[in-house]
């Protein structure tokens, strides 16, 4: 029975939407958050149950994250319907039953659309957060391709949620900026679209947000979005990004998981730079101080924050710009990496940490290797036989 009500209300939309454009008139216009559309294979019966905001299900999701041409439905107010109608009919027709409804009288076309209106009222269309809810479902489906996630932005549906990262409740920015974050992951045509829309300003000063789960999401957000996109990383660096990111590094008291993201970011960048060589190199990178709060991240105690600083050290001891005095005078660099391998050889002698242990002294020696060849210094380089067992130390 829905099925045969919806396709009343969007032949009737059409002729009512038709009529009024010819005849000078215009229907009464909702916000563009009326068009988000991207759901796939769903029944109507789906869009009309999922979650209203305050729903833990609703907030929750993405939490733990890091961290199609068949439109089914899914509009929350006449505009949606009357848009989506009028650009799937055909041209034709459209116009011979805009020419008949041209002989309606003005209470005749009044009538016509409140019918419209109350039918969609009883259908009880889903809001914008169950739509959002919808977008959630599809971007956790495993089996979405990217082509899935590229319409998204079919009938405003990343507008919407760009707008969403203004919401009043941090808990729906965080949201929106994951749904932003995952949509655009290793996805050029997203990463574009994203960007076209604004994005990038609002999540990088959402990085700087007091909530520390909203940061977290925008960064997570803004790193998906540059990542080995160029021009993006033009925009982040001219936002004032790399700044950004120095901030958190050299906060001691930032977030651990903050940590870890930014210098994962900054491990990236390099890595993009290394493999575009013929593009001007970042004074970011070459900042004394952006070195050192780099290199302090290798006194942590927390494994990953150890490893992603080693990989970030390892590539901007690469480029070309970079100075290995600085990193020996200003940054310790060495005695850093002397620390690090005794807690490393303490660590390897624990059976829960030993595997752990045991790769990140390789790339700790790595990083070693690297650093004293770039100082000028001859050193031995280690065989295979040496790398793969560092446990001779003990």
């Amino acid at each position: 029975m829905e099925h045969v009500v919806l396709s009343f209300l969007l032949a009737s939309a059409v002729i009512l939407t038709a009529a009024t454009v010819i005849s000078g008139e215009r229907v009464n216009e909702t916000s563009a958050t009326a068009e988000l559309v991207w759901s796939k294979g769903k029944l109507e019966s789906d869009l009309l149950s999922k979650p209203e905001p305050g729903n833990s299900d609703y907030l929750s999701a993405g939490a733990d994250v890091d961290d199609h041409d068949d439109l089914d439905g899914g509009f929350s107010s006449l505009d949606g319907v009357l848009r989506w109608a009028i650009g799937h009919s055909d041209p034709a027709k459209l116009k011979e039953s805009a020419e008949d409804v041209q002989r309606l009288s003005a209470s005749e076309l009044q009538k016509r659309q409140l019918e419209i209106k109350e039918l969609i009222e009883k259908m009880n269309m889903p809001s914008d957060a169950q739509l959002m809810q919808i977008a959630i479902d599809d971007l956790n489906n495993s089996s979405s391709s990217l082509e899935d996630r590229q319409h998204l932005n079919k009938l405003g549906g990343l507008a919407i949620v760009i707008q969403e990262l203004n919401h009043p409740d941090p808990d729906i920015r965080r949201l929106s900026a994951w749904v932003l974050g995952k949509a655009c992951q290793n996805n050029p045509v997203v990463q574009k679209q994203i960007l076209e829309l604004g994005a990038l300003t609002k999540l990088i000063k959402m990085v700087k947000s007091t909530s520390i789960e909203e940061a977290i999401k925008a960064l997570y957000a803004v790193s998906a979005l540059i990542r080995n996109n160029l021009s993006s990383q033009e925009l982040f660096y001219a936002e004032a990004g790399d700044t950004m990111l120095q901030e958190i590094l050299s906060n001691s008291s930032s977030d651990i998981r903050l940590h870890r993201k930014a210098v994962f970011l900054v491990a990236d960048l390099v890595e993009c730079q290394l493999e575009n060589l013929a593009r001007a190199e970042s004074p970011f990178f070459r900042n004394r101080f952006f070195l050192k709060s780099v290199v302090d991240l290798t006194a942590s105690t927390d494994l990953d924050l150890q490893e992603k600083a080693l990989v970030a050290i390892k590539n901007l001891l690469q480029l070309k710009t970079t100075e290995a005095l600085i990193f020996k005078d200003f940054c310790d660099l060495n005695g850093s990496l002397v620390r690090m391998r005794q807690q490393l050889l303490d660590l390897m002698a624990s059976e829960d940490h030993r595997d752990y242990a045991v790769d990140l002294e390789n790339l700790r020696r790595e990083v070693e290797l690297i650093f004293h060849e770039k100082l000028g210094k001859v050193m031995k380089v280690p065989t295979r036989r040496d790398i793969s067992a560092p446990m001779q130390f003990l």
